[in-house]
C-alpha cells in the first residue's frame, strides 16, 4: 500500500467522523435525552472547565489508554477518532443555526435522522480499514475477558454504568437515551443493508502494520 493511499484513508476516516459527528449533533439537539457516552461527556463538562468536545476527547484518550492496557488492536483510525470526534460535535453545536427541539415527536424524528448520519459516517470511516474507535475497542476488550457473557449483555452493562455516571454528573437522560441504546443499532443495520456493507468483512490494519507500510517494509 502506497503512502498516498494511506494518507487518503486518513482523509476518508476524518470525513467519516465529520459525518458521524453531525449525526451526534442532531441527537443532542433533539433534546430528548442523550446517548450514554454523550450523557457522560455533558456531565463531565458540567463539572469541569472543559466544554463537551474537550470532555469527550479527554474521555476517549483515557479509554484509548485502557484499550492499550487490554492489548486491543489499535489503528490510526482509533487515534483519529479519539482526537477529532468530540471536537467535531462541539463545532457543530457551536455553529449550527438549529435550536434544540421543544416538541417530542420532532425530537424523535431528529434523533432518528441523526442515527442515519451516524451510520453513514461509520460506513465511510470503516472503509478506511484502520480499526474501530476507542469505545468499540473497549467493548471488544471487555467481551474477550468475559467469554461466557454474550457481547450484547456486556454492551448493556457498559452503557448502563456510563449512563448512571453521566446522569449522576448532571448529564441529560430521557427517551433519547433509550432510543440510542436500542434504536441506533437497528437504524445502523438498515443503513448497512441498503449500502450492501458488511463491517465484519473489513480487514483492519493496526498502527504497527501501517507504520511498516509507510517505511516500505
Amino acid at each position: 500500500m502506497s503512502r498516498t493511499t494511506i494518507v487518503g484513508q486518513w482523509v476518508q476516516i476524518a470525513l467519516g467522523l465529520l459525518v458521524f459527528s453531525f449525526g451526534v449533533h442532531l441527537t443532542i439537539f433533539a433534546n430528548i435525552g442523550l446517548a450514554p457516552w454523550d450523557c457522560l461527556g455533558m456531565g463531565i463538562a458540567a463539572h469541569t472547565p472543559l466544554n463537551y468536545g474537550l470532555a469527550m476527547t479527554v474521555t476517549s484518550v483515557i479509554i484509548l489508554g485502557i484499550d492499550l492496557a487490554l492489548r486491543e488492536r489499535i489503528g490510526y483510525g482509533t487515534i483519529i477518532d479519539a482526537l477529532l470526534t468530540g471536537n467535531f460535535v462541539q463545532a457543530f453545536n457551536d455553529l449550527s443555526p438549529l435550536e434544540p427541539c421543544t416538541n417530542l415527536w420532532a425530537g424523535i424524528a431528529m434523533m432518528l435522522v441523526g442515527f442515519v448520519f451516524m451510520a453513514v459516517g461509520m460506513w465511510i470511516y470503516m472503509r478506511g480499514e484502520q480499526c474501530c474507535g476507542p469505545r468499540d475497542a473497549l467493548l471488544v476488550g471487555l467481551g474477550k475477558r468475559m467469554p461466557s457473557v454474550p457481547i450484547g449483555v456486556v454492551q448493556i452493562g457498559l452503557w448502563s454504568v456510563v449512563t448512571v455516571v453521566g446522569w449522576a454528573l448532571g448529564g441529560p437522560v430521557g427517551l433519547g437515551t433509550l432510543l440510542s441504546a436500542f434504536g441506533a443499532g437497528a437504524v445502523t443495520q438498515l443503513v448497512y443493508q441498503l449500502l450492501h456493507f458488511e463491517p465484519r468483512g473489513v480487514e483492519h490494519k493496526s498502527v504497527l502494520e501501517i507504520n511498516r507500510q509507510l517505511m516500505g517494509r
